[in-house]
């Protein structure tokens, strides 16, 4: 059986090296869903065998990337390793800077202020300015800056170059070539004696900046995941031997009881024994009301207990929790590989190779065409070609609009679980709509029992109460607590038809319980209910009927509450012009009724679990892309076959598993913030790819030296360093503005 892993990809510095691995894992056998994360620096992908996890190392390791299990490291030291990082790189452009400083001083100062060329020439010399500038640039080269050459010329020797060879080919040009001019300048014509130490260093300096603003704007990309795994308490209160003691969390076991305090976050997923609080489940679900919860009421970790003291017995711990669930959903969300990545990684793995070239060429037209010094002339041009086409802003602009997208959507309780959900569903033209659990409570509760004639209606009640005690459907339930008070009879044979109903046999006789037209099937004589059954579903209700061995027993008329934020979920959605729609099993008449009342012009009553994929498939225009919310068991097929699955949080664990965004808090209203989140995080990804590649397209004929013919402009080498960088942080902040999206 195939398995999920999601690992941490190290010394990638650019879109060019998330590319290159995103290569390596593709082309391991057994390997599937491979997706490598950039902004994350990490990759997730399904492994069929031991042996493809392993392959998939060493292919990673084969490419310069090497790979380590994300379930192997700590949540706390991997936050500090990232601040750690983030100091480094501001140590390390701190030194860089003092040390740049004075080189920039002496060499530009000379330029820009006659006054000062000449106080240097006549005081230290120029030989000795040059000396002195050599002399702190290779501190600076064989120090901050050395991490460049580290990874770079490695990756160029593999034939693999990245980032961080432009950045060494770059700055190791315009240093070789000033230590050129400096040992040996009479080599030279006197018009090419000049130095580039300064372009060096600056370079240098501002691709450290743009890192250490980098790095610190990442790690506010991975918030929504800290902000979860923050909500894990570290203790619990756990009964041991009749005594309570506090215990790390991880030692709470499925059935053991623990105590939760007022104020205290609850340790796990369980049920409450004894006790009566409010708990606010707004960090997990996004309702900010809080819910109260009493005895045999379930209760989920991370939660917190506003006020009352429970006692609560543990029934799923560690990563069975739904709060691991969680957790693992966002990370594989944050970690998902969008189809349009695949175009922005082809793009992205042959643009430094590209670049490399273009720079070649770029040098010999000035060396052909150029005006005189020639030489001079070409370094700066080709220098600033390798900066300036830096694909950092490509590898940036969809895996943080991702990451960020969907750590807020899922705080605002929605869940993505796949990429191509949070892709197709900003273009969604269609919302169908399940109704019971769905748009309404699911709590449905008995309107009216209306025995057939010579039948006592406490008679009638036990009879079908005793039959649906075997089922779990939201109307059994409301049929069982009609009958509380009642001593049932015990059911036998009891079989149910999904959809339909179900029959048993009950004190000899067989006892069916359902729709109006299975029981017509089935030879029964219903029509002495016809009058009342019409004015029933004409309120809405929901009419199911009885039989006693073929004979009428009764009519039973349930109905359910509206969710309330059902017509709110309608309005959002048509206000943005798709259309709704709803299919349910119950009859035309009850059907209409719920949907005019919310709104709804489209429906289809009716409808068996199995026919829900042909109403969907009905409902659809040729273009159309539709969305498909549900809750249950019955759901599961809809919601996988609909475009993009929708799947109330508060149903089955089946429906949920079958679909691709989860509404954690059970309100349908999170259909519309999960278009939202799809359709803002699309349209921020399309203009970060439009800065980034637009960026790079306008910027390389002008490193090339485009418009020197015409107005005399270049761009210098340290200039092209610093557009670079802010290429960078465009896109990061860019990103980062989703984190205010609204519901």
């Amino acid at each position: 059986m195939a398995d999920t892993f999601h690992i941490r990809v190290q010394n990638m510095s650019c879109g060019a090296c998330a590319a290159r691995a995103q290569k390596a894992l593709d082309g391991v056998e057994g390997i599937k869903g491979a997706a490598v994360n950039f902004a994350d620096e990490s990759a997730q992908f399904t492994a069929g065998s031991a042996k493809a996890l392993k392959d998939a190392f060493e292919a990673l390791d084969n490419a310069g990337y090497p790979g380590a299990l994300k379930q192997d490291e700590d949540a706390n030291k991997r936050r500090e390793a990232k601040e750690n990082d983030v100091k480094a790189l501001r140590r390390a452009t701190l030194i860089a800077a003092v040390l740049a400083l004075p080189v920039f001083i002496l060499e530009m100062g000379s330029h820009v202020f006659p006054a000062m060329h000449h106080a240097i020439h006549s005081s230290i010399g120029i030989e000795t300015s040059w000396q002195l500038q050599s002399v702190l640039t290779t501190i600076l080269m064989i120090g901050p800056g050395a991490r460049f050459f580290r990874r770079g010329i490695p990756a160029l020797l593999r034939g693999a170059p990245d980032m961080n060879s432009l950045v060494a080919l770059g700055t190791g040009a315009a240093y070789v070539y000033s230590v050129f001019v400096l040992a040996a300048p009479e080599a030279l014509p006197e018009q090419s004696r000049a130095v580039y130490f300064e372009s060096a260093c600056v370079i240098i300096v501002l691709i450290l900046l743009g890192r250490w603003l980098e790095a610190r704007a990442k790690t506010r990309t991975g918030a929504a995941i800290e902000r979860l795994v923050g909500l894990r308490p570290d203790m619990a209160r756990i009964e041991i031997d009749g005594e309570w003691y506090d215990r790390p969390v991880e030692q709470l076991t499925s059935g053991q009881r623990f105590l939760v305090r007022a104020g205290e976050r609850i340790a796990a997923d369980g049920e409450v024994v004894s006790g009566h609080s409010d708990v606010d489940q707004s960090m997990l679900t996004g309702e900010p009301m809080p819910v109260s919860k009493s005895a045999g009421d379930p209760v989920t970790g991370g939660t917190i207990n506003a006020d009352g003291t429970l006692v609560c017995v543990a029934t799923n711990t560690g990563s069975d929790s739904k709060l691991a669930q969680i957790i693992s959903l966002v990370e594989t969300a944050q970690g998902a590989r969008l189809p349009i990545q695949a175009l922005v990684d082809q793009i992205t793995l042959r643009f430094v190779p590209a670049v490399l070239v273009v720079a070649v060429l770029t040098m010999i037209v000035w060396g052909l065409v150029g005006p005189e010094p020639k030489l001079p002339f070409m370094l700066v041009v080709g220098v600033s070609v390798l900066i300036i086409a830096c694909p950092c802003a490509m590898g940036l602009a969809t895996p943080t609009s991702i990451m960020i997208g969907t750590g807020r959507a899922a705080d605002l309780g929605v869940l993505f679980r796949t990429g191509n959900a949070l892709q197709h569903l900003q273009g969604a033209t269609l919302v169908a709509f399940d109704k019971t659990g769905t748009l309404t409570e699911g709590k449905p509760s008995l309107n009216e029992l209306l025995p057939a004639q010579g039948v006592a209606q406490d008679d009638a009640l036990v009879l079908v109460a005793a039959v649906e005690s075997a089922s779990q459907h939201p109307l059994a339930r409301a049929i069982m607590a009609a009958a509380a008070t009642h001593t049932l009879p015990t059911a036998k044979d009891v079989t149910a038809s999904p959809g339909r109903g179900v029959s048993g046999e009950v004190n000899d006789a067989l006892i069916a319980v359902g729709k109006h037209s299975w029981l017509t099937e089935a030879g029964v004589d219903l029509s002495q209910f016809d009058a009342p059954r019409e004015a029933a579903e004409a309120k809405g209700q929901t009419v199911f009927f009885a039989a006693r061995s073929g004979k009428p027993l009764a009519m039973l008329a349930l109905s359910d509450t509206v969710k309330q934020g059902a017509k709110q979920a309608v309005d959002a959605l048509k206000a943005r012009g798709i259309r709704v729609a709803l299919v349910s099993g119950d009859s035309e008449a009850a059907v209409a009724y719920f949907a005019d009342h919310l709104g709804i012009s489209t429906f289809v009553s009716n409808v068996l679990p199995e026919g829900k994929i042909a109403a969907l498939d009905g409902l659809k225009h040729p273009d159309d892309v539709i969305a498909f919310v549900g809750d249950g068991i019955n759901d599961a097929p809809a919601l996988a076959h609909a475009d993009i699955g929708i799947a109330v949080g508060t149903g089955t664990d089946v429906a949920i598993d079958a679909a691709d965004v989860i509404l954690m808090g059970g309100d349908p209203a999170g259909v519309a913030v999960a278009v939202t989140a799809s359709q803002q995080t699309m349209r921020n990804i399309r203009q970060n790819l439009v800065w980034a590649f637009g960026y790079n397209v306008a910027l390389i004929p002008v490193a090339a030296g485009v418009l020197y013919p015409f107005f005399g402009i270049l761009l210098s080498p340290a200039l092209a360093a610093g557009a670079m960088g802010l290429s960078s942080l465009f896109v990061l902040t860019n990103a980062l503005r989703l984190r205010g999206m609204k519901a």
